[in-house]
C-alpha cells in the first residue's frame, strides 16, 4: 500500500497539533509583555546553507560531540555560493540530469535541495493542526508575511498564492471530532478543504542572486484522515480519466493521488477550483508576467511525502498543458526536488514524463524509508527489468509501478547526531532529511555539518541522540495555545483572520490554458480560444479532436458540472 506520513508522524492525527505548531509566547489578553515569538528567535544569515537556523541559549558543546556555533557552521559551508548558482542554475536545475552532481555532492546543489526543502517543510510548520479552532487545516499566517512568521526570513521569495484540496468523492470530513463550540458558534472555516501548499516567486534580489525569476510550487505532505485515504487508495487508472489531460491512454497513475490533485467542491469557496487547477493558474499568470518584461523563467516544484506526489503530478501536468510555455515558442524548464516521495505511476507516465515533456526530477531518499518504496511493492524498477514491468503492464495487471528522475540516496546511520532506533517514522521525517544532506559528502566518506542545526530534526521526532540534550518534539505553542482571561479561565486565544481565497483572475488564466473551457465543449458549447503559442498535442483546439482523445468518465463528468457551476452560478 502507498502511504506516506506527514513531518510530525509520531502523534495520532487528532493530537498532532502542538507538534508543529511555533513556539510562541501568546500575550495574556489582559496585556503584559510577551516573549519573541518564533521568527523573531530565529536568525537569518546570508552565509550558511540553511536561512531556518535557530538561535539557541544551549551551550555549543553539548555531551561528547561538538554541534558547533552558528558562527562556526556559518563559516564552514555558506548559503553563499560565491556567485555559481547565477551561472550554474540550470545545471543545478537538472539540464543534464545531474550528472557528476551527486557523488560527491555539488556544495551549490546542496544548498538548493536544503532550501526548497524548507519551503516544503514550511508547509508543515504553518499548518493550523487545532482541532478545537474553527480555522482547522487552514494556514496560520497570511501570505504576505508567511516566510518571516515561519522563520525563513532571508527565503528571497514570496508568496503569491496558497493551495486548497479536497477529495470530496469520499464524503468524510477531515476533522471528524467535535470542534470547540465558542460563544458566537463558530464555523469551521472548510469542512472539507485544507491548506495544501502554495507558490512563491523570488523577489528581485533573489533573482539577481540565482540567475532567473523562479517560480515555486511547494505542496505539503499528509495530515489529515481524507489524505490518508488518498495515499491507500493505491488503484492505478490512467491519467485522462482522472481530469487530467494526456493524449495516451497508457499513461497511468495512482489514483488517489489524483482525486485529492483534481478534486473540488463547489461548496466550498476555498475548493470551488481544484488544487490542480489553483496550481496551472497561478504557473501561467507569473510565467506569462515575467516572461514578458524579458527574464528568464523557471518552475522548481518541491513536495515530501504525500506532497512529493502531488509535485510529480503537477510538473507533469504543468508541462502536458503548456503552463510553462513562452510566447516566443519556447518553454520555462520544469524541475522536481523530491523529498521521500512514493511512486506515482507506471512505466507509461515514467516515458511521458522524463522523455517526451523533457521534465527533471532529483528524488532525495533515506535508503531506510518504507514509503519511497510504495505503491508498487511487487512490480516494481527495482525488483524486475523495465522488459518484464512493460509486459506485465500490457496485460492489464494493476500494481505496476516505477519511480522517476534520479535518485540521492542518503542513510541516516552515517550522521553520528542520530540515534538507534525502531521508529520508522523518525526514517520518513523531512527534517531528518535535510540534516542528512546537509552533512553528506560522497558515500565513503565522514558526515559533516555544513550549516544546519541539529536541534532542528528534533521538531517533530524524538531522533537526536540523548547527549546533545534537545528535547523531543519541541516545536510547539507555549500552553498550547491557550491564554488566560481576566476573569481567569483558560480559552484558546482568538485568532479570528481572513482567510486568502482565490484570485479574481484564475477563471482567465485557465481559460488562456484552455482547461476551463475545454471541458465545456463535451457539454456542447463553443470551442476555447487558446492562445497560438501553448502547445496543440491533447486535441484541445477543436471539439471533434477533443472528443475523440478523450472518453467523459463519470469523474470527469463531475469535474465538467462542478466548472459549469464555477463560471455559471449555476
Amino acid at each position: 500500500m502507498a502511504a506516506s506520513f506527514s513531518s510530525c508522524p509520531s502523534l495520532p492525527i487528532s493530537h498532532r497539533r502542538p507538534a508543529l505548531i511555533v513556539f510562541q509566547q501568546q500575550q495574556p489578553l489582559t496585556g503584559g509583555r510577551s516573549l519573541p515569538n518564533a521568527a523573531q528567535r530565529r536568525r537569518c544569515s546570508c552565509q550558511v546553507a540553511s536561512v531556518a537556523t535557530t538561535d539557541r541559549w544551549a551551550p555549543a558543546v553539548t555531551g561528547d560531540i561538538d554541534r558547533g556555533s552558528q558562527s562556526q557552521l556559518a563559516e564552514t559551508s555558506g548559503r553563499s555560493d560565491d556567485g555559481q548558482l547565477a551561472a550554474r542554475w540550470r545545471e543545478i536545475h537538472g539540464s543534464s540530469n545531474w550528472e557528476g552532481l551527486l557523488d560527491p555532492i555539488d556544495p551549490v546543489l546542496r544548498a538548493e535541495l536544503i532550501r526548497y526543502g524548507e519551503f516544503a517543510q514550511a508547509t508543515y510548520d504553518s499548518f493550523d493542526y487545532e482541532r478545537f479552532s474553527p480555522y482547522s487545516g487552514s494556514c496560520r499566517y497570511p501570505a504576505k508575511t508567511f516566510f518571516e512568521d515561519v522563520g525563513l526570513v532571508g527565503a528571497g521569495y514570496e508568496v503569491s498564492r496558497y493551495l486548497y484540496a479536497t477529495c470530496n468523492d469520499l464524503k468524510l470530513p477531515n476533522f471528524g471530532n467535535p470542534k470547540h463550540k465558542s460563544a458566537d458558534d463558530d464555523k469551521l472555516w472548510s469542512e472539507s478543504g485544507t491548506f495544501i501548499g502554495y507558490v512563491a516567486v523570488s523577489t528581485d534580489e533573489e533573482t539577481a542572486r540565482i540567475g532567473r525569476r523562479d517560480i515555486a510550487v511547494v505542496w505539503r505532505g499528509t495530515t489529515t484522515r481524507l489524505e490518508w485515504v488518498a495515499d491507500l487508495t493505491t488503484n492505478q487508472r490512467p491519467l485522462c480519466e482522472m481530469g487530467i489531460p494526456c493524449p495516451d491512454s497508457n499513461v497511468k497513475v495512482e489514483m488517489g493521488f489524483a482525486e485529492l490533485y483534481t478534486g473540488k467542491d463547489v461548496d466550498c469557496r476555498f475548493c470551488r477550483y481544484s488544487a490542480r487547477e489553483q496550481a496551472l493558474a497561478e504557473v501561467r499568470k507569473l510565467v506569462e508576467l515575467y516572461h514578458g518584461r524579458g527574464e528568464e523563467v523557471s518552475v522548481t516544484i518541491t513536495g515530501h511525502s504525500l506532497g512529493s506526489a502531488l509535485a510529480m503530478l503537477n510538473a507533469f501536468d504543468v508541462a502536458e498543458t503548456g503552463a510553462n510555455a513562452t510566447p516566443s515558442g519556447g518553454a520555462a524548464p520544469v524541475c522536481v526536488f523530491s523529498f521521500a516521495g512514493p511512486r506515482v505511476g507506471n512505466l507509461g507516465f515514467r516515458e511521458r514524463f522524463e522523455r517526451e515533456l523533457g521534465v527533471r526530477a532529483l528524488r532525495v531518499v533515506n535508503v531506510h524509508d518504507w514509503v519511497p518504496k510504495v505503491p508498487g511493492a511487487i512490480f516494481n524498477e527495482a525488483a524486475f527489468p523495465e522488459a518484464v514491468l512493460r509486459a506485465v503492464d500490457g496485460l492489464g495487471v494493476a500494481g505496476v509501478y516505477t519511480h522517476l528522475g534520479v535518485a540521492l540516496e542518503l542513510d541516516h546511520r552515517a550522521s553520528p547526531f542520530l540515534k538507534d532506533t525502531i521508529d520508522i517514522t523518525c526514517y520518513h521525517n523531512l527534517e531528518a532529511h535535510l540534516h542528512l544532506l546537509d552533512g553528506f559528502r560522497s558515500r565513503g566518506e565522514g558526515f559533516e555539518l555544513s550549516g544546519r542545526d541539529p536541534a532542528l530534526v528534533n521538531k517533530s521526532t524524538d531522533f537526536l541522540r540523548d547527549e546533545h540534550k534537545v528535547p523531543p518534539v519541541w516545536y510547539q505553542a507555549e500552553n498550547k495555545g491557550l491564554v488566560k482571561t481576566e476573569d481567569g479561565r483558560w480559552v484558546l486565544r482568538p485568532r479570528h483572520r481572513d482567510i486568502a481565497e482565490h484570485p479574481e483572475d484564475t477563471d482567465h488564466y485557465l481559460q488562456r490554458l484552455g482547461l476551463t473551457t475545454s471541458s465545456l465543449i463535451m457539454c456542447g458549447l463553443s470551442t476555447p480560444l487558446i492562445p497560438k503559442f501553448l502547445p496543440r498535442p491533447l486535441g484541445l483546439a477543436t471539439s471533434g479532436m477533443f472528443a475523440s482523445a478523450y472518453k467523459p468518465t463519470e469523474k470527469l463528468k463531475r469535474l465538467i458540472c462542478c466548472e459549469r457551476k464555477t463560471l455559471f452560478g449555476g
